[in-house]
């Protein structure tokens, strides 16, 4: 079966298919009423604009693409083009190019369709033979706020995973802008997941709205690939902060996953105090739970280490017997005492710098934030005074059908 989820990106995975699979995959199907005796169930997740799915990838991107992989056995991902998102939503901050490369480096990603339309229809699902869509459980609106899966809704061809809670695109564009605030004194400063209605009395959307995230064990076994290092592995240690997990991070771990034909990539993140040590001002923008579950989503990626040492010492390139270090073209800030964090690899002879091609930095896309600041603040806001607007028509009719249906049980 086929699985279609429509969004900004695309990106597909196929699933082993032997029979140990196949019990969990029972599972879903009866869940979602499906037979569970079919084999090859795809998916197809059309990936929305800016504002709820692929354009600032992150890890709550990921969480939906890997649970709209588990209803089945093959994912397709559809992103739209620059033109349909800002249409609907506003210009993105990420290329359709930057986009289209970003969502095919998920790893529970098989395929991606390029310039999917903003609407979901069957035909679309039809065309690339998906047996349903998948979206998250909050709403999906057109420019005139129509529901983009009326249609597969209508025909029982649609099925939603849940929000992962405590991240949004809407979040993580308001803590940029906040954190430049003290250099645009001039502009005003917004409160980012709430929005003034003409009114007067401020809302929150329950979609747009974000608590507070929760690390658990369990979210990161669901992202680990649980496997280790086997015999004729080469085992390649990088380090980072790997904030705002990025176009250029998966440019740079493509370029080192391709420096060995059986690699096993681990990737050292540095703390949040670390970060902003050598980053300086409110860097990291996103924490160190945060960061991981980015960077364990990534297909190049086979293990990371949380709060790794700043300096690459014996001890660690012992415990994971590291064949190879490498650090890509940005600089390397010296550690505490001043000294090269990268020494002893390089003391060893396994110190590799490799040039992915793409210089693109957390720091350029704060930049590319601030530039569009006002659009940024006016589509956050007005995105979500749309999603409140929709909730409480969606409140109203609920309390209408139950008073009806109280005063019908009272006759």
């Amino acid at each position: 079966m086929v699985i279609l989820v429509r969004g900004i990106s695309t990106y597909t995975h196929t699933l082993q298919r032997e029979d140990d699979t196949h019990t969990a995959r029972s599972t879903h199907c009866t869940f979602l009423g499906l037979n569970p005796n079919l084999r090859n169930v795809t998916c197809f997740v059309q990936c929305k604009s800016y504002h709820g799915c692929y354009d600032m990838v992150h890890y709550g991107h990921s969480n939906q693409l890997r649970q709209a992989k588990a209803m089945g056995d093959y994912l397709i991902v559809g992103v739209h083009t620059d033109e349909e998102i800002s249409k609907h939503k506003g210009p993105p901050v990420f290329t359709q190019a930057e986009r289209y490369k970003m969502v095919r480096a998920i790893k529970w990603v098989d395929e991606i369709v390029e310039g999917a339309p903003y609407v979901t229809t069957l035909d679309t699902l039809d065309k690339y033979n998906s047996d349903f869509c998948v979206h998250g459980d909050d709403i999906t609106l057109t420019v005139d706020g129509k529901d983009t899966y009326a249609e597969v809704k209508r025909e029982g061809r649609y099925r939603e995973c849940r929000r992962t809670q405590g991240v949004s695109t809407t979040d993580l564009v308001g803590r940029m802008l906040l954190m430049t605030k003290t250099h645009h004194s001039n502009i005003v400063s917004y409160d980012y997941n709430s929005v003034s209605s003409p009114q007067g009395p401020k809302g929150h959307s329950p979609w747009t709205g974000v608590s507070q995230f929760l690390q658990t064990s369990q979210k990161i076994i669901q992202f680990a690939s649980g496997q280790e290092a086997q015999p004729g592995d080469t085992i390649i240690y990088v380090a980072g902060a790997f904030d705002l997990f990025h176009i250029g991070h998966v440019d740079f771990l493509e370029t080192v996953y391709k420096q060995a034909e059986r690699p096993y990539v681990i990737v050292g993140l540095h703390f949040d105090q670390e970060v902003n040590r050598y980053k300086g001002k409110n860097y990291p923008i996103m924490n160190i739970h945060e960061r991981t579950l980015s960077v364990l989503a990534c297909r190049y990626v086979s293990e990371v280490v949380i709060g790794a040492p700043y300096a690459v010492g014996k001890d660690l390139l012992d415990h994971f017997k590291v064949d190879l270090v490498c650090h890509g073209k940005t600089e390397v800030f010296p550690d505490r005492d001043t000294a090269d964090p990268y020494a002893e690899p390089k003391k060893r002879g396994i110190f590799r710098t490799v040039d992915s091609g793409n210089g693109l930095t957390t720091d350029d896309i704060v930049q590319r934030i601030i530039k569009n600041r006002l659009l940024f603040e006016a589509r956050n806001q007005k995105k979500e005074a749309k999603e409140i607007a929709v909730f409480e028509a969606m409140k109203s009719q609920a309390e209408g059908e139950q008073a009806g249906d109280t005063a019908q049980a009272a006759q």
